[in-house]
C-alpha cells in the first residue's frame, strides 16, 4: 500500500513541476546548444579529448555545464561493444570541457554527451564522430 501512495505522490510532484515550468517558461530550449569537437582527430593511446559547448543562437560558449553522462564507443566503425573510460578533466577555460580517455585502436570514436545547463530545462545531448589515428 505505502509503494501506492508513494507513486501517487510522486505523479503529483512530477505534474505540479511541469504546470510550473509551463507558467514561468524557460529562456531557451535545450535543442539551441550544442557540444561539438575542438579537435576532429586525436593520436591513438592516451587522449585528451576537448569539446566546446556552444549556444546556437549567439554562437557564445557555455561554462558551468553539469556533465552527467559520457560514453566513447568504437560504433562509427561498427563496433559499438568496443568501449573505452572516460574521465572528465579540469578545463582550461569557460565553456571547454576535457576528457582524458584510452583509444585502443585507430579509426572512428564515437563521443556521447549528456549535460544539463544552468538555468534551463531539459538534457543537451550530442554524439560527435572523432578520428584516432595511428
Amino acid at each position: 500500500m505505502k509503494s501506492f501512495n508513494y507513486a501517487r505522490a510522486v505523479q503529483a510532484a512530477l505534474i505540479a513541476i511541469a504546470i510550473i515550468g509551463s507558467v514561468t517558461g524557460a529562456r531557451a530550449d535545450v535543442k539551441d546548444y550544442e557540444f561539438q569537437l575542438v579537435d576532429q582527430a586525436v593520436k591513438k593511446g592516451d587522449a585528451i579529448i576537448s569539446v566546446r559547448l556552444v549556444h546556437k543562437p549567439d554562437g557564445k560558449l557555455v561554462p558551468d555545464a553539469v556533465i552527467f553522462a559520457t560514453r566513447l564507443d568504437m560504433a562509427p566503425d561498427g563496433m559499438q561493444e568496443m568501449a573505452t573510460r572516460i574521465a572528465p578533466m579540469p578545463g582550461s577555460e569557460p565553456g571547454i570541457y576535457k576528457f582524458k580517455a584510452t583509444l585502443s585502436m585507430a579509426g572512428g570514436w564515437q563521443l556521447s554527451l549528456g549535460a544539463k545547463v544552468q538555468g534551463e530545462t531539459g538534457t543537451v545531448e550530442n554524439k560527435l564522430v572523432l578520428k584516432a589515428t595511428p
